[in-house]
């Protein structure tokens, strides 16, 4: 009788602790993609041509109009929660004076990782200012639950370009 019961209260416990469960989440991966006047990354879909057109528009060009931040996220716990994307961008504008700004997107929760795209674009892109020829630096990206104001993932820069 008393490992029944104490069987009984371990699964009781076990089924709280993971209806319960907190909503966590990470930022795995983010991708800053300069685009062109026709809003391409790319010239084809190939990966080498890519990367080989990204350092082509990292010179200094006048043919950038956008970058655009594709993100990796993955979120557990959170089925039907509404969770926001939040990428904070930190540049030099003209006079050497600094900008920041943040873009934001509402994002729903899946089963799977999932790839989001944030893009500065237009006046605001050239508004922002530089602090690599053609893209701003970003100080640091986080996915967020709106109702309690709570940063679930954060991902800081290890390279020239701090995403």
């Amino acid at each position: 009788m008393r490992r029944l019961f104490v069987t009984l209260l371990l699964l009781g416990s076990l089924a709280t602790a993971f209806a319960s469960g907190t909503v966590t989440g990470r930022v795995v991966k983010v991708l800053p993609l300069l685009l062109d006047a026709r809003g391409r990354d790319a010239v084809s879909p190939s990966l080498y041509d890519r990367d080989a057109y990204q350092v082509y528009l990292r010179q200094p060009t006048n043919e950038i109009s956008a970058i655009r931040f594709a993100v990796w996220w993955k979120a557990s716990n959170a089925r039907d929660a509404k969770l926001k994307l939040r990428v904070e961008l930190r540049g030099i504008a003209a006079g050497g004076l600094p900008r920041q700004t943040t873009l934001e997107q509402t994002v729903t929760p899946g089963y799977f990782r999932r790839w989001t795209s944030l893009t500065l674009a237009g006046r605001d892109y050239k508004n922002f200012g530089n602090s690599l020829p053609g893209a701003p630096r970003c100080g640091r990206m986080t996915s967020c639950s709106p109702r309690r104001n709570r940063s679930y993932g954060e991902r800081r820069a290890t390279s020239n370009l701090e995403v």
